[in-house]
């Protein structure tokens, strides 16, 4: 029998000129609360070793006890043993693509059915979501398929921003994830901008942080309030 989900899905590591996870830390620290060993995957790594990556994530969080999955010679029963599940950002592509080629999917999607908290940001939060085909990232690789960790049946968008550069004449972020709806207009995304998360909690959900988030569907776009019950989207 399943337990009720845990995963907190945070849009990015930094918030403006903040440090490393600063922004994360009370959010991280009360979905962990009682927790002290970490198992990290760092696969979306590319310009930094997957060593250096678990480093990093251990000086920013001091209070925890965090360990790479590769560190381990039994991965799965790394997985199985595990307090909390913590996936870092990075290439969404080529995190999707080592879970695949290690055939890790399933294990951590079993492993969070049965109640381990997890943690993702950016290209960690994207695998939550039904696929990644509204990742931000280039594809620097072609895993064996777009579909994700589906914690939640929609597609997510970390990093959202309306931002457009003076001058620059691509594709704002709402005009990509338009194309998307376009051509599946029945599959809700959520935009979430950086120092902001979404938290799923025994099928609740709802946005954390302080800046609104948008959901777009078919053609409709629309604002989500901070503390917003977004729990009619986890029944589609």
């Amino acid at each position: 029998m399943n337990a009720p989900k845990r995963v907190l899905m945070l849009s990015s590591s930094r918030a403006g000129n903040e440090d490393y996870l600063q922004h994360a830390l009370p959010m991280i620290n009360q979905h962990l609360a009682n927790i002290q060993d970490i198992l990290f995957i760092p696969f979306a790594g590319v310009t930094v070793s997957w060593d250096d990556y678990t480093a990093k994530v251990q000086q920013a969080l001091p209070d925890y006890k965090v360990k790479g999955i590769h560190q381990f010679p039994d991965v799965l029963q790394a997985l199985e043993n595990a307090q909390a599940i913590l996936v870092g950002g990075g290439n969404t592509f080529n995190l999707l693509n080592e879970l695949y080629k290690q055939d890790l999917l399933a294990p951590i999607q079993r492993q969070v059915n049965q109640g381990t908290p997890y943690v993702g940001w950016s290209a960690g939060s994207n695998i939550c979501g039904n696929s990644i085909r509204t990742t931000n990232d280039m594809p620097i690789v072609q895993p064996p398929s777009f579909d994700a960790l589906n914690f939640v049946p929609f597609q997510l968008n970390p990093h959202y921003s309306d931002y457009q550069a003076p001058g620059h004449n691509g594709e704002t972020r709402a005009q990509r994830i338009a194309e998307f709806c376009t051509l599946n207009p029945t599959m809700p995304v959520i935009g979430i901008r950086e120092g902001t998360a979404l938290l799923l909690q025994e099928d609740a959900l709802s946005l954390m942080g302080e800046l609104h988030g948008v959901v777009f569907e078919g053609t409709k776009q629309s604002v989500i309030k901070i503390g917003q019950d977004l729990s009619d989207y986890m029944q589609r």
